[in-house]
This record gives C-alpha cells, sequence and structure tokens, in this order.
C-alpha cells in the first residue's frame, strides 16, 4: 500500500486529494492546522490526521518526528494561502508584513517541510507542490496579486534548486497549477470543479518521472512556461 502526505487537507484541494487518494487503496496521512477543527476529513475514512502549521519550523519539525518510521511515497505540498486582501497586494497599496507572511506559507515552507520529510522518501518517492499559472513570470500580462503571484514564483524556484539537489536520488520535483478551482480561495465563480482538479493533477503525478523532475505542469497535462 503506498503513502501519500498531504498537507493543508482539510478543505479544498487538500481535501480533495485526501479523498481520491483513500478511495484508490493509498494509506493518506493528512496534516491540518487545528485537530479539533478536521473540516472535511472527518468524513473520510482511514486517514491519518496530523496537525501541522506549516508557517511554523518547530510544528514542521514535530510532523517530522511524528512521522518516524513511516515510508513516503508522494509527498504533496498543498497548504497555502491568498494572502492579503487583493485591495492590499496592488498598485494602490501593498500590506508588506501580510506580503512576507504570504511569502512564508507559499514560497518558504513548502521547501522547509520537504527537507523535514527528506529522510522518510522512499526510494523513487515524488514531491508534487501545488504552485499557480499566476507565478509564471512568461505568462503574466494582467496586474495586481503581487504578494501571492511573488509567492508562488518563489516556490517555483525553490522547487526547481531541491530537484537538483535530489535528482541523483532519484526524487520526482515537480510544480502544479490546478487551475481556477471551485474552492474557498477560488470561489463559486470557479470553471474547475475540485474533483477534476486533482484528477488531472493525479494522472500528471502518476506519470511524472525522473526526466520531469523540476518541471511546472498545469492540471491538464500542459507544461507551463516559467
Amino acid at each position: 500500500m503506498p503513502t501519500v502526505v498531504i498537507t493543508g487537507a482539510n478543505r479544498g484541494i487538500g481535501l480533495e486529494f485526501a479523498r481520491q487518494y483513500a478511495a484508490d487503496g493509498w494509506k493518506v496521512i493528512a496534516t491540518c492546522r487545528d485537530l479539533s477543527n478536521p473540516g472535511g476529513l472527518a468524513d473520510v475514512a482511514a486517514v491519518e490526521l496530523f496537525a501541522l502549521s506549516v508557517d511554523d519550523p518547530a510544528s514542521i519539525k514535530a510532523f517530522a518526528g511524528a512521522l518516524k518510521g513511516h515510508s513516503i511515497d508522494l509527498l504533496i505540498n498543498n497548504a497555502g494561502i491568498m494572502g492579503p486582501d487583493l485591495a492590499a497586494q496592488s498598485k494602490d497599496g501593498i500590506d508588506a508584513e501580510g506580503w512576507l507572511e504570504t511569502l512564508k506559507v507559499n514560497g518558504l515552507a513548502p521547501i522547509l517541510v520537504s527537507l523535514a520529510l527528506r529522510p522518510l522518501l522512499s526510494a523513487g518517492a515524488k514531491v508534487a507542490t501545488v504552485s499557480s499559472q499566476l507565478g509564471s513570470i512568461t505568462e503574466t500580462e494582467s496586474g495586481g496579486m503581487y504578494a501571492y503571484r511573488a509567492s508562488k514564483a518563489a516556490i517555483n524556484m525553490g522547487n526547481r534548486t531541491l530537484a537538483a539537489d535530489w535528482r541523483d536520488d532519484g526524487i520526482t520535483c515537480i510544480v502544479m497549477h490546478p487551475g481556477w478551482v471551485q474552492t474557498d480561495m477560488g470561489g463559486p465563480k470557479a470553471p474547475v470543479a475540485p474533483t477534476d482538479s486533482v484528477a488531472g493533477m493525479r494522472r500528471v503525478i502518476a506519470a511524472a518521472g525522473p526526466g520531469d523532475s523540476g518541471a511546472f505542469f498545469a492540471y491538464d497535462g500542459r507544461r507551463i512556461p516559467w
């Protein structure tokens, strides 16, 4: 039975990852910030739930320690935030502290989690980090969302660097754009259902191999330019 670790899994895309992998017989280790408020994870059978605040290095260290003895086949770095109100990350004003917090959660935390769990990754393991097309410098033509865009560009670079460092270890590291998804973050007008987004990303993950490590994929398999 393969094992997947999913961060930020109590709602949205993370929750759907947990549902789909559990339904397919994977051992699912899911995290949320507050174990007393697991959200939809309470309704997913056979999921091991752990507390993890990805913005806290001590919490990451404790989580890695709690998993000692596990062998992880797939790590999905899903936890993330939108950042300050859009008006506070626009040409009309920047929330500097909010920008730094967004960078910490979206750009730094996935790397810290990956490094902390490295001793537990199995031979040939995969690390998949949920990024965004908005982190593509090449495809950015519209304005706004400064903090969010910058944080996703940061994790794209972080993942590409991690992929280079772990190339000889046979670990595949990719970043993925989930689409504009109907979640609390994406809103009800988003065109992509969580089930479709996650099913697509799972196909990308399953097909990814060492030659794809460091790549940036959309949920439909398209390679996104940096």
